[in-house]
């Protein structure tokens, strides 16, 4: 059971969230922000909630690809209660154990933020909707910060340890670039910018959830061996 959850969940959830976010692209009948008439999802001019709309900015109904899309992010919380069962690999070092704990309640908040995500559609719930989008990726920092101190108390390897402190860093270079980049609305060419950033945060993010699992597999190796 606490493989099942540690490893398998947080392994398959990410890998789930890619496969139904592109289908979802290739469904969407198309609009963004600047320009209803644009045709299909263009990755560099649509943010991924927009998947997620009832109704697109083109006016059309996104039938498909918003329940692709909202149930993948909703899927994210299964990765938030794996997240819950990771400290009891730390429980004969208090101090371990103790960190991972604080870093799987923000990474649960988070992970139940981005199900807030699929819950509240823009088109719908605008506010909610920004609300949750805006703050789930803000709380990573913090879960993540703590878990890099974990890793590294657990001496795993380093390019494991790297890439997670490339996703702390890069979350918190997101969160600043959200801060000052000012709305999307402004301009085309805010839109892009954020649009693209948020593409590129995401794919770390994926990348690293994968790499997470791998190293708590490894952990979980060296309990059954000892």
């Amino acid at each position: 059971m606490l493989k099942f959850w540690t490893v398998y969940i947080i392994r398959i959830v990410p890998i789930f969230f890619v496969i139904s976010v592109g289908i979802a692209m290739l469904l969407y009948p198309g609009g963004n922000i600047h320009d209803p008439n644009q045709v299909g999802y263009v990755f560099t001019h649509n943010f991924l909630s927009e998947l997620g709309r009832y109704v697109t900015n083109s006016g059309d109904i996104n039938f498909f690809s918003q329940i692709l899309f909202n149930q993948a992010m909703i899927s994210y919380l299964l990765v938030g209660i794996g997240f819950l069962f990771v400290p009891q690999y730390f429980k004969d070092d208090p101090f371990s154990y103790s960190v991972a704990w604080i870093g799987s309640i923000f990474i649960f908040i988070g992970s139940l933020f981005f199900a807030g995500v699929g819950f509240t559609p823009a088109d719908l719930y605008f506010e909610p909707h920004v609300f949750f989008a805006l703050n789930a990726f803000r709380l990573l920092v913090p879960g993540t910060f703590f878990y890099l101190i974990v890793l590294l108390r657990q001496k795993m390897p380093t390019f494991e340890i790297a890439s997670l402190g490339f996703l702390c860093l890069s979350t918190i270079a997101y969160v600043i670039f959200q801060i000052v980049s000012g709305g999307p609305y402004g301009s085309a060419e805010s839109m892009v910018q954020q649009a693209t950033a948020q593409k590129i945060i995401v794919i770390i993010n994926v990348a690293s959830m994968l790499i997470l699992s791998n190293s708590f597999n490894r952990i979980n190796k060296r309990l059954i061996l000892s």
